[in-house]
């Protein structure tokens, strides 16, 4: 019994160092996409048509935040705080892109509802032990 207990912190840290790295990555792809691929230009024009508020603002800022974000996911630095960034992130998705489609995919808010509970589990729990976070920035009883 007791293995079971020394060892479920230790596959919890673990759980949520490849949730972490896992999305991180997908949201590196995503922000370098739409800087490198499509533009900050081309960005801003898709969000003029999908009707998001000040899209010559919002476009660069979801850019640079779905970029920057997911580095620090993968690296577990600010975790919270980026979890809780990509958590509005997909908010706005939600709203204005995906919610007039429905729920299901591939147009539907399914995708983005599963990613804005892994970035709220994330921004709840934190970065786990596998992080710059847990290593520098948390406090040492």
């Amino acid at each position: 019994m007791n293995g079971i207990t020394t060892a479920a912190p230790q596959r919890l840290a673990l759980g949520l160092t490849i949730l972490r790295v896992i999305v991180g990555i997908i949201f590196i792809a995503h922000g370098a996409q739409k800087l490198f691929v499509f533009g900050l230009g081309g960005v801003t024009q898709g969000f003029t048509q999908f009707g998001v508020p000040l899209p010559a603002l919002t476009a660069p800022l979801v850019t640079f935040v779905e970029l920057l974000a997911g580095i620090a996911l993968v690296l577990g630095l600010f975790t919270r705080i980026a979890a809780i960034l990509l958590a509005i992130d997909m908010v706005g998705a939600i709203l204005f892109v995906h919610a007039k489609n429905g729920l299901f995919l591939p147009t539907g808010f399914e995708y983005a509802l599963i990613l804005l509970t892994v970035f709220v589990t994330i921004a709840m729990s934190g970065p786990g032990a596998y992080a710059i976070d847990d290593r520098f920035m948390s406090p040492r009883l």
